[in-house]
């Protein structure tokens, strides 16, 4: 029963349930819920559950509350788990911001669509009769409620009261703000100030650019009852008229939808830096100041509430690159903005590549309060699909994937996501199903409690500085993160394993505290974006054990990079090239691949201009090389100890942008029966560094399955997106075949076999050596007795060796073909690796593994 007159601006609140600390601060009628650091024994900080006004088809005070309750009811399981809670209110599409005159008599233009709110005025070539929903609309309903600004507050207040006295935690009410016109009518848009929606995103004229100026107008807004000057920008006009509406009708933040913020007009490959052919740096400066404008001009018209974001659907280089869109100085700029999720589309086009570099990229650096939310797209209220049942399948891989994530501080710590999020928990009739929250809940939470404790097998060092340097420091270069982001979304796309990111400043900082912290990682990183101090440090941990893949031209690297890879450079080649690999394949039962690589400079980042320096150097392996006539060369290369017999590998790839640009939204990708996928290198590369996924797959077009391996409580844990299930993967660990918990597999060759579904969530404990070939079962087994927490049972072991990966320092019990353990003696195994390995040699038959 809390409200902000009870409160001053830091008090703090002990919720009876977890015993967490909450500050309470912020500029909205009730106070904005803010985990201070003490929190404990939380899945996240606050669950946001997104909906449309849609299920209030009465919007009387008893219907209203019932609506709450029932929602506040279906989504309890998942609340308990959470410090605090907010709804995200899609009233319409922020028109009913711009057009607020402070009356709440006045009648909301509200989402109550099925389709497209503002269709295009031309009808799209592929429906000139306007029956699809991206030519038309249709109402939800019949008879849609007819909702006054009076009402929404009256919504406001009653979630508030239901979700106090249904769940009791403190609630907190978003408001959101969408540049596009695909949920509610806008006139204010489209025909009254038309001249602020000149982006092209949904075509001509169709997207608010948060840079425009208005014209006059002498209609009277609650922030401008004179009518609006003429020239106002849109950052103040939206920025007072939010002021007004959330203060008045009890709003504690704002969401910035689709990019609003970030660039003038998001979503697609090309922009204002980079129409598909050239980039033109010139331009940069004056585009980020103008996005920049928009938040100085929002931030003194509306100084106080918190503002969350969406941000593009795109990565940080590619939006950089060809939007100039200046994350670095949004989140330094005290804005007081969460940084934005994981992207909904990407997932729903099944580009993880996309989804998970966009994420990983746009949070290895964060603002000043270190947080970022995970986004789910559950439902949508407006185009008529509900991603979870029908989109998805009711499979989680855009559950797990997302959440294997590890991004790495200055501390050598984990930071987890802060928010969850759904959009939305209603569908496009309005619709609450149960079925959605009983079968969401448990992949999340089972999710968050397996979230990395480590890094991964891989870690990004994401130049998150370097790569606002390359498009607005004084010697531009917007084609290397173009490239380096795009090539990075295609090697995970073709099964690349990674999850792991920390920023270049953070990982100096890190490793210099604590080296050891990415001891079983392999580091990854962009040769164009390694200045002075950061190559210093690699060449220390590299020195010390640690190995490291690089990727991108070495046009301009130092020489003593050049002399460790013991490449030189030489002139450069470009066109079609081909393509000879010495690296582990991918095995295609009908077809064959193209070993042809059709090489575009300008989106490479430069051409291919490295040779092997000296071929008698020590340690030095050829992985890959390309070809024009007689003119060879080098592609990819590993040298295993280079700076000494302790020394780590380190391995490089110069990669090259596997795709053309086109008019759409993302890359064509090149014909993979003509083209060799420069992209899959990344993948095949990790055979050099222990690591090996190799793909068994029907024809070159079938795609392969995505891995990414996360590290907790010291196993691994593997979350799979198989967008085509007959493909099968083999995998090698350094310490042999892993064996996936729950799971039987064919050990062959040093290697696991395994035909993965959709979607799959599984830990590893144990890795396999062994020469002959078996079918070996891996499963979970009851423990029996007390004090025996876990038991782990093996079958079909030959004179195997046994690597188990225990969860703590607890004592571990393995028994050969003994299932009895009375006397809870051991077989003799050896500690490896300071106790993080334990291994049980010339193992036949089965292995009972008890801790």
């Amino acid at each position: 029963m809390l409200n902000k007159t009870d409160l001053s601006r830091r008090d703090v609140l002990r919720l009876p349930s977890a015993g967490a600390a909450l500050v309470l601060a912020g500029g909205g009628n009730t106070a904005y819920v803010q985990l201070t650091s003490d929190a404990g024994g939380f899945a996240f900080e606050r669950v946001t559950l997104e909906m449309s006004l849609k299920p209030f088809r009465s919007v009387d005070r008893k219907s209203i509350r019932a609506v709450c309750d029932e929602m506040f009811t279906s989504w309890a399981p998942l609340i308990r788990h959470c410090a605090g809670v907010a709804v995200l209110l899609w009233t319409a599409d922020g028109s009913e911001i711009l057009e607020y005159s402070g009356r709440m008599d006045a009648e909301i233009e509200w989402g109550r669509y099925i389709g497209d709110a503002n269709p295009p005025r031309t009808p799209p070539p592929d429906d000139p009769n306007r029956e699809g929903g991206h030519a038309r609309n249709w109402l939800y309903t019949e008879h849609p409620a007819r909702i006054t600004y009076g009402d929404l507050r009256e919504i406001i207040a009653v979630l508030r009261q239901s979700g106090r006295e249904i769940i009791g935690k403190p609630v907190v009410i978003g408001a959101t703000f969408d540049p596009g016109g695909e949920f509610a009518r806008s006139p204010f848009k489209f025909e009254r100030h038309a001249e602020i929606a000149s982006g092209t995103t949904r075509g001509p004229n169709s997207w608010v650019n948060c840079a425009a100026r208005l014209k006059a107008d002498s209609k009277a807004y609650a922030g401008f009852p004179n009518g609006i000057p003429n020239g106002t920008s849109f950052g103040t006009f939206l920025g007072r008229q939010s002021m007004h509406f959330l203060s008045d009708l009890g709003f504690d933040y704002i969401w910035f939808s689709n990019g609003l913020g970030f660039s003038l007009s998001p979503w697609n490959v090309t922009g204002s830096l980079f129409n598909g052919i050239s980039f033109n740096p010139g331009k940069a400066s004056s585009v980020r100041d103008a996005i920049l404008s928009f938040w100085h001009d929002f931030r003194k018209e509306c100084p106080e509430f918190p503002i969350e974001t969406r941000g593009t659907n795109l990565m940080l280089g590619a939006d950089l690159s060809a939007n100039a869109s200046p994350y670095q100085d949004i989140y330094e700029g005290r804005f007081n903005v969460i940084a934005p999720p994981n992207s909904p589309w990407a997932a729903i086009d099944g580009d993880f590549g996309l989804e998970i570099v966009g994420y990983l990229s746009r949070i290895a650096d964060l603002p000043p309060n270190h947080k970022f939310p995970f986004r789910f797209y559950i439902h949508d209220p407006w185009w008529l699909n509900s991603p979870w049942l029908d989109r998805y399948g009711r499979e989680p891989h855009d559950i797990y994937l997302p959440l294997a994530i590890a991004r790495l501080d200055g501390d050598a710590k984990i930071t987890p996501p802060a928010y969850l999020e759904f959009l939305t928990i209603d569908n496009s009739y309005g619709q609450m199903p149960d079925q959605v929250p009983n079968e969401v809940i448990p992949h999340i939470l089972t999710a968050m409690r397996d979230y990395s404790d480590s890094p991964g097998i891989i870690t990004w060092i994401c130049p998150f500085q370097e790569y606002h340097q390359m498009v607005f420091g004084v010697s531009p270069k917007p084609e290397q993160p173009f490239f380096g982001d795009w090539f990075l979304r295609g090697a995970v796309n073709l099964g690349f394993p990674l999850n792991s990111v920390v920023s270049t400043e953070n990982f100096i900082m890190s490793y210099r505290k604590k080296s050891d912290f990415y001891r079983d990682s392999v580091l990854l990183a962009f040769v164009p974006t390694i200045g002075y101090e950061l190559e210093n440090v690699l060449f220390d941990a590299i020195r010390q054990g640690q190995n490291l893949l690089l990727y991108g031209a070495l046009t301009h690297a130092s020489s003593r990079l050049l002399n460790l890879l013991n490449l030189k450079l030489n002139e450069p080649l470009e066109g079609d090239l081909e393509l000879h690999s010495a690296l582990p394949t991918d095995t295609i039962q009908q077809g064959k691949a193209g070993s042809a690589l059709r090489y575009r400079a300008t989106l490479s980042g430069g051409g291919v201009d490295t040779v092997e320096a000296a071929p008698e150097a020590a340690g030095t392996r050829i992985c890959a090389t390309v070809s024009k006539g007689a003119t060879k060369r080098v592609f990819a290369v590993v040298r295993h100890n280079p700076l000494g017999p302790n020394s780590g590998t380190i391995g490089w790839v110069r990669g090259s942008f596997s795709g053309s640009v086109g008019n759409g939204r993302l890359p064509e990708p090149d014909d993979p029966t003509q083209f060799f996928q420069a992209e899959s290198l990344m993948r095949l590369m990790l055979t050099e560094f222990g690591y090996s996924l190799l793909v068994t797959k029907p024809t070159p077009q079938t795609p392969v399955p995505l891995i990414l391996i996360a590290r907790k409580r010291n196993g691994f844990f593997l979350s799979t997106y198989s967008p085509s299930t007959v493909a099968t993967v083999r995998l090698r660990f350094p310490h042999g075949a892993p064996l996936l918990l729950g799971a039987e597999t064919w050990i062959k060759d040093g290697y696991s076999q395994y035909t993965m579904p959709r979607a799959w969530h599984k830990e590893v404990r144990c890795c396999v050596e062994q020469t002959q070939a078996s079918e070996i079962s891996c499963v979970e087994y009851f423990s029996e007795f007390p004090g025996i927490r876990r038991r782990i049972l093996i079958k079909g072991l030959r004179a195997a060796t046994v690597h188990f990966y225990p969860e703590d320092q607890k004592s571990v019990i393995m028994a050969a073909n003994d299932m009895r353990l009375h006397n809870r003696k051991s077989l003799p195994y050896s500690v490896e690796d300071h106790g993080r390995r334990l291994v049980a040699r010339n193992i036949t038959g089965n292995l009972l593994i008890s801790w």
